[in-house]
């Protein structure tokens, strides 16, 4: 993991917008409508974006870079075409933040409705287990390698990562005997991608939104939410067994874009499932107002020695760009309490997470916020190291 003694790096956590004809393409290859679609010309479009996008990264001043998850459909989608033994279901609805849009129900009525308008290039449709689950994307992980492998070489860049998505982010059983099992088994399949991704050189994000959800869940109790906490990090930490800790990175959030999000856990609520699983750094939100004030956290939570924290400095939840000298400003207030080596300015979550032709943020005002992350770490450098 690229880690600086004497400067502010930077990162985001994965997801980009895709290009236009790109996102042509794999609509028509995902859902057959308008005919086929030639298999090499695709390919050869993902491999250029890739390049593409890995530059652009560079050249608005990330430091650790990643392919933006140019090939993958989405966050849920892709779990279907590397993993065997689950079963779509369109027919069932997906529920999403429940609490909040019965809170706010006129509001997210036509929140959903913009939200449709984006126009993704494959439905949510939740999976279910009903076989053994086995993974079985390895040809399409290795031209994802690859990929990055060749984008990478072609840019000076301090490092590069790979999101790969958490046992919880898979779908629902029908199959085990129970949860736990269930997603000891996902785990289990998952590490295939996770030991691929670190022997080809890159940094491993395990990305798990659903930790956080737990503690914002009304059907349990402190109790209950505790456990289930504990299985999500059990169920981590198994697939990562013997993987070296330095290469892995870790990902949470609130699964909420633009919103009120009063229902939400703060990451007090958090913290200590997710500074025991097994990784070097932590991502977790910060800009969004809900949780700038979640860094008094740290205050009474030490990191272990050789462990970092990843806040996001810029959110994926708003078109308005954060100004650098307020982001210098509250990369310095971490620096205070975890060290200023222990700092990596990051982004709240992903821009992207499912395929779409129109993000939530627009794809110049990411760029922007790039540019001001990027700003904001030399400010705050200039302050922490003079």
């Amino acid at each position: 993991m690229p880690r600086s003694t004497d400067r502010i790096l930077t990162s985001h956590v994965g997801s980009l917008p895709r290009p236009e004809d790109l996102l042509d393409m794999m609509k028509i290859r995902l859902t057959g409508e308008g005919g086929p679609v030639d298999e090499g010309a695709y390919q050869k479009r993902v491999t250029d974006a890739v390049a593409e996008i890995v530059r652009k990264q560079v050249d608005n001043g990330i430091d650790i870079v990643t392919d933006g998850e140019i090939s993958k459909p989405g966050f849920f989608v892709y779990a279907k075409e590397r993993l065997g033994g689950l079963e779509p279901r369109p027919d069932k609805k997906y529920e999403l933040y429940t609490t909040e849009q019965n809170a706010f129900p006129e509001y997210y009525a036509e929140y959903m409705a913009k939200a449709m308008m984006g126009g993704n290039v494959a439905p949510v449709v939740p999976l279910y287990c009903v076989a053994p689950i086995e993974y079985v994307g390895q040809d399409e992980l290795a031209q994802d390698l690859a990929n990055l492998r060749a984008a990478v070489d072609a840019v000076t860049c301090e490092g590069a990562f790979v999101p790969s998505t958490a046992p919880s982010g898979v779908g629902w059983n029908e199959y085990y005997k129970s949860e736990e099992e269930f997603f000891f088994a996902v785990g289990e399949a998952m590490r295939t991608e996770y030991q691929a991704i670190i022997d080809a050189g890159f940094d491993l994000q395990v990305d798990d939104p659903f930790l956080s959800d737990i503690f914002g869940d009304p059907e349990l109790d402190a109790k209950g939410k505790a456990r289930k906490a504990d299985m999500y990090v059990e169920s981590i930490n198994h697939a990562l067994r013997g993987l070296p800790e330095d290469k892995i990175r870790f990902h949470t959030c609130y699964g909420i874009n633009e919103g009120p999000r009063i229902f939400e856990p703060q990451l007090g609520e958090v913290i200590e499932h997710m500074l025991r699983i097994t990784a070097s750094v932590y991502s977790f939100e910060a800009a969004n107002p809900r949780h700038e004030h979640d860094y008094h956290v740290f205050e009474t939570h030490k990191l272990a020695d050789g462990k970092a924290i990843m806040p996001g400095m810029i959110t994926h939840a708003s078109n308005i760009v954060e100004h650098p000298e307020l982001i210098a400003e509250w990369l310095v207030r971490f620096a205070g309490l975890v060290g200023r080596e222990n700092v990596i300015a990051g982004a709240d979550c992903g821009f992207s997470s499912q395929a779409c032709y129109h993000t939530e943020v627009h794809p110049t005002v990411i760029w922007a916020k790039f540019q001001a992350l990027a700003e904001g770490a030399k400010l705050a450098t200039k302050q922490l190291w003079g």
